[in-house]
C-alpha cells in the first residue's frame, strides 16, 4: 500500500526541527564586569553556574520535544493515508509542541523565587 503523508510528515518535521532549535535562544552568553580582575576563570564559571535554572528548562523543553516526536514518527509508520481530521488534529499538536518551551521557561525565570510553588 502506497503512503500518502510524506508532505504532514515533513511539514511536521520541520516545525519540530524548529522548536527545538529555538531552544537555545534562551541560553544567554554571560557579561563580566569590564575591568580586567573581574574576568577570571572563575568568574566566568561562577556566571555560567548561576543560569543553571535556564539549562534545566532547556533539557527538560528538549526531551520533552524529543518525546512527543519520536512517537509522533512511530504512530506514522502506522498511517498511510491523511484526512481533514488528522491534518488539524496534527497541527493542534504541533502547536502544543511549539508552546513547550514557554512554560518550562517560567519555571526557570522564577524557580528561585517566591512565586515558585
Amino acid at each position: 500500500m502506497e503512503k500518502y503523508t510524506s508532505r504532514l510528515e515533513a511539514f511536521s518535521d520541520g516545525v519540530f526541527a524548529i522548536a527545538i532549535t529555538l531552544l537555545v535562544l534562551e541560553l544567554k552568553v554571560p557579561h563580566l564586569a569590564s575591568g580586567a580582575a573581574e574576568s577570571t576563570a572563575a568568574a566566568l564559571r561562577d556566571s555560567l553556574a548561576e543560569q543553571w535554572p535556564a539549562y534545566v528548562s532547556f533539557v527538560t523543553s528538549f526531551f520533552t520535544i524529543l518525546i512527543i516526536w519520536v512517537h509522533h514518527h512511530a504512530l506514522f509508520r502506522l498511517v498511510y493515508r491523511t484526512d481533514a481530521r488528522l491534518l488539524f488534529a496534527n497541527g493542534l499538536l504541533l502547536m502544543m509542541v511549539t508552546v513547550v518551551p514557554f512554560p518550562t521557561a517560567v519555571v526557570a525565570e522564577y524557580i528561585q523565587t517566591s512565586a515558585a510553588p
